[in-house]
């Protein structure tokens, strides 16, 4: 395990200097041919690699993460609207996040450093505390395991853990970008397996679902060349307790996101946006969808002293 907030340059007749991170300190974990790099920021995934292979969306030394690439989401996924609901009848106003779309969005540790609290030869373990303020009157901390096991793929746990007097609510999810190598995005196709999607108004506030068919249909396989999507999905299919979402090349190599049956989510996000890329494919695990903080649909609640942890992760075949 390599690990610091800066990585030594070293020029010929210029003594090593220096290189910080605007993504805090850099974890590294290898196993094999598999390269994971967690930041202290969001505790976030900047990447995940086989044999050289990139399997997610990266960011430059000196930048936050463009989309939000890779940064874990807690103690809310997504967006809350207008940044208010109500507790016990009592108007609650988080900070707005989303200026454009009048929104607090992912949460309360997007900027938030990650502590060390345990590492292993294949795994970090990174934990921030979530402190009472506005709108979020509960004092909780998110801890967030990245591990890579023994068939080379990255197994991700988070949990949230509620050190408040009284029970709070909560949705965990995480945002990473999928991607093979240097295939272009334009020769990908993406497998999504789910029966129902999240009918969104402009501000991306789910106000119905509807079956996912159309050009919302991804369970056969989908051109991302044809996508432009900022939906969440729901209605999954889980084999084994686990729902696998996948994108492929041409040549059959694959990635796969992997989440588990906590997380009755996924929000896929298919942008022209990211820098550098003609297209990314964000899937993004979630307990619980936008707004579930006034809808109530998969919102949790933890008492006080308890826990609860959501799985995921991300495999490949190459």
């Amino acid at each position: 395990m390599k690990y610091g907030y800066a990585m030594p340059t070293e020029t010929a007749g210029v003594e090593t200097e220096s290189r910080r991170f605007a993504s805090g300190r850099q974890y590294e974990i290898r196993r094999g041919d598999a390269l994971a790099l967690v930041t202290e920021l969001a505790a976030g995934l900047r990447l995940f690699s086989r044999g050289g292979v990139q399997l997610t969306e990266s960011y430059a030394d000196d930048v936050l993460p463009p989309g939000a690439t890779g940064i874990t989401l807690a103690p809310w996924a997504n967006r809350v609207e207008g940044g208010v609901w109500y507790l016990d009848g009592t108007k609650q106003q988080l900070d707005i996040t989303e200026v454009g779309r009048n929104n607090a969005s992912h949460g309360l540790l997007r900027n938030a450093s990650y502590a060390l609290v345990d590492e292993d030869e294949f795994s970090v373990t990174l934990e921030s505390v979530i402190f009472p303020q506005h709108g979020y009157p509960f004092l909780a901390r998110h801890r967030v395991r990245y591990g890579i096991d023994a068939e080379l793929a990255l197994r991700v746990s988070q949990t949230l853990i509620n050190d408040s007097h009284a029970k709070a609510p909560f949705v965990l999810g995480a945002h990473p970008y999928l991607r093979i190598g240097d295939t272009a995005p334009e020769e990908l196709s993406l497998t999504v397996k789910a029966a129902t999607r999240l009918v969104a108004d402009e501000r991306l506030i789910p106000r119905s679902t509807a079956p996912a068919d159309g050009v919302f249909a991804l369970a056969g396989g989908a051109a991302v060349a044809e996508l432009d999507i900022d939906v969440a999905y729901t209605d999954l299919e889980f084999d084994g307790g686990v729902a696998r979402h996948v994108l492929s090349a041409p040549d059959g190599r694959s990635v796969t996101l992997e989440q588990d049956e906590s997380c009755a989510y996924v929000h896929v996000f298919v942008t022209s946006g990211f820098p550098g890329r003609s297209k990314a494919v964000a899937i993004e695990p979630m307990t619980g969808p936008a707004n579930a903080f006034n809808s109530g649909d998969g919102l949790r609640w933890l008492e006080p002293g308890e826990s609860f942890t959501m799985h995921w992760g991300i495999s490949a075949q190459l």
